[in-house]
Order: structure tokens, then C-alpha cells, then sequence
């Protein structure tokens, strides 16, 4: 689990989270204030996955004793 974790962490930080407007933008500002811009939607990304990781593990844990 430690791994995918680690793995997903390598291609985010690589991906290129952009909308259409975002991508347009990030053209006209230039090459440092892009890759700012592109860490900033990805650093806002994060709090809601975590969230979703968080309730997601909780959930397995609480049902995992019952399926066996």
C-alpha cells in the first residue's frame, strides 16, 4: 500500500492538472509562474482526496471485521 501511495505522489507531481482556462492562462504568464500555478491546483486537489482516502480506509476497517 506504502508503494502505490508513493507511486501516486510521483505522477501527480508530474501531471498536468489544468482546465482549458487554466492551460490558457498559465500560456500568457510564462514558464515559472505556470508551474506555480500547476502546483497550486494540484496542492487544492489534495485536501479533498485525502478526505475521501481518509473515510475510505475508516470505512474498510470498520467492514473488513464483518466480511470475514
Amino acid at each position: 500500500m506504502v508503494i502505490c501511495i508513493l507511486v501516486g505522489l510521483a505522477v501527480t507531481h508530474q501531471a498536468s492538472a489544468q482546465c482549458s482556462i487554466c492551460t490558457k492562462t498559465a500560456q500568457q504568464l510564462g514558464h515559472k509562474p505556470a508551474k506555480g500555478l500547476n502546483a497550486g491546483i494540484i496542492y487544492l486537489m489534495v485536501a479533498p482526496l485525502a478526505i475521501i482516502g481518509f473515510v475510505g480506509l475508516r470505512w474498510w476497517k470498520n467492514n473488513k471485521d464483518e466480511l470475514l
